[in-house]
């Protein structure tokens, strides 16, 4: 047995956990990150990049097509194949040479396997030839193990092989026909792609589509989706799912209904990869989501002990778990360090954005962007609002970006502050105009303030002359 020293261990080397170990090298200090998987992680194998390299392709073409002369130019549909090979290449053909060399260039010292917590700053790495090394942290351990879909007990589902977001990002083939369990982001997302690439694709969505969005989100999106030739069963619960002999899986609702499909891909939820970590040694339980402070501390893990991305359930996104690690790595530094750690409400040092600034895009047909809070989620948190609402399409920049341009933007302005507390839009491309949103809500910008910034003429950023005009002065 090999025992080894570093200031900082990390169990986990998906986005999050790379840039925590990132983070604290670059403060001074040294950093180990722990791997049984592929360095990377679930963004960069089976979510973010594979998942959008698969939808890209189709919007484009859908672009395309809403534009006269281009539109005349589009002879064909999509080439299934050419779809799945650029996917391919994203996901870097499920190799990862390169985010191993990146480590090395970091300075971040690499083990591969199963690591697991034995007492305080210890974790022992079981490699897959069976040796184990142990590694001894001086300041800290961070537990950045993510998460994984979650398989809901609904009998033979199990038995059934049910696709996850693993199976439906890394598809060799597109089924011809595929059902979905389950409406929210993912399930959207995967009915969107694998429809436009020729799939006969049901959507089972017993709490609706897009169910944790502004109403009008989910409606448009099922709008399109049944346009698109979808299937949208809203309110549908599977109670039963079987695998024939032949391959073929049927599934039984709960109103009686029967779909029968090729795959079955379940998008239910997810669950944090914590139950083989060691946390039982450490009195936590394993399995748990792991709840920690605004420094991203493990609650009674003692003050040794951090956990950033999914596994701490305050924000399942990467682009969120990456800026909690970068947080995370300046605190581990500053205590480190003996330095004060900041901890007022936007400090350097603390994940406050987790809270009330989440941005986040669903790359649907529409496209769907927000950030900050519902309409529902503002009022419940007690503040006096009011929504304004305006038809995007009625932007002309809108008109100029497509023929027949839908779409809809919200925003939700906390009354007694005069501040925008959450931004909603849908429709074409309008992923790239949600930044905007994100730095008035976090910044607090005074709606008197936004009258200056004054949107460029003719882009679909008017739209926020639009909402103010709406709103009044």
């Amino acid at each position: 047995m090999t025992a080894i020293e570093y200031d900082v261990i990390v169990i986990g080397a998906g986005p999050v956990g790379e840039n925590v170990a990132d983070r604290v090298v670059r403060g001074g200090l040294t950093a180990a990150i722990v791997e049984r998987e592929l360095v990377g992680g679930e963004c960069s194998y089976w979510a973010c990049m594979p998942t959008k390299a698969l939808l890209r392709s189709a919007s484009a073409l859908r672009a395309a097509r809403q534009l006269p002369g281009a539109r005349e130019a589009v002879t064909g549909g999509l080439d299934a194949a050419a779809v799945l090979g650029r996917r391919d290449s994203f996901a870097s053909q499920w190799q990862d040479d390169g985010q191993v060399s990146w480590l090395e260039s970091a300075g971040i010292t690499l083990h591969r396997g199963q690591g697991r917590i034995s007492s305080a700053r210890v974790v022992e790495v079981t490699g897959v030839d069976g040796v184990t090394t142990t590694l001894t942290a001086r300041h800290a351990v961070v537990v950045a193990t993510g998460s994984s879909a979650l398989l809901p007990d609904i009998p033979g589902l199990r038995e059934s092989a049910p696709w996850s977001n693993r199976e439906a990002a890394s598809a060799g083939s597109v089924p011809r026909r595929l059902a979905i369990i389950g409406g929210g982001v993912v399930a959207a997302e995967m009915a969107t792609a694998f429809a436009a690439l020729g799939s006969a694709v049901t959507v089972l969505a017993r709490d609706g589509v897009l169910p944790s969005a502004e109403p009008f989100v989910g409606e448009l999106v099922t709008e399109s989706l049944r346009e698109a030739g979808v299937s949208v069963r809203l309110g549908a619960e599977a109670v039963a799912v079987n695998r024939d002999d032949n391959g073929a899986v049927h599934i039984q609702t709960a109103s009686g209904e029967r779909v029968e499909a090729d795959e079955v891909l379940v998008a239910v939820g997810r669950t944090p990869n914590t139950q083989d970590i060691g946390l039982d040694r450490i009195k936590l339980a394993p399995g748990a989501w792991l709840a920690v402070d605004d420094t991203l501390r493990v609650v009674g893990g003692g003050e040794w002990l951090y956990a950033a991305g999914d596994v701490n359930r305050r924000v399942l996104l990467t682009h969120q778990g990456k800026y909690q690690a970068r947080a995370v790595g300046d605190v581990i530094v500053a205590r480190a360090k003996g330095d004060k750690v900041e901890d007022g409400r936007w400090g350097r040092h603390v994940a406050t954005a987790d809270d009330r600034a989440v941005p986040q895009v669903v790359f649907t047909d529409p496209e769907i962007a927000s950030v900050g809070l519902t309409a529902a989620a503002a009022e419940a948190a007690g503040l006096r609002i009011r929504v304004v609402d305006y038809d995007l399409g009625a932007v002309a920049g809108a008109s100029l970006h497509a023929d027949g341009y839908r779409g809809h933007a919200r925003m939700v302005v906390d009354e007694d502050r005069k501040v925008i507390v959450g931004f909603a839009l849908a429709g074409p491309d309008v992923a790239e105009l949600i930044h905007a949103a994100t730095i008035a809500i976090v910044g607090e910008v005074p709606l008197d303030r936004l009258w200056h910034a004054v949107p460029a003429y003719p882009t679909v950023s008017e739209v926020w002359l639009r909402l103010l005009e709406t709103y009044g002065r």
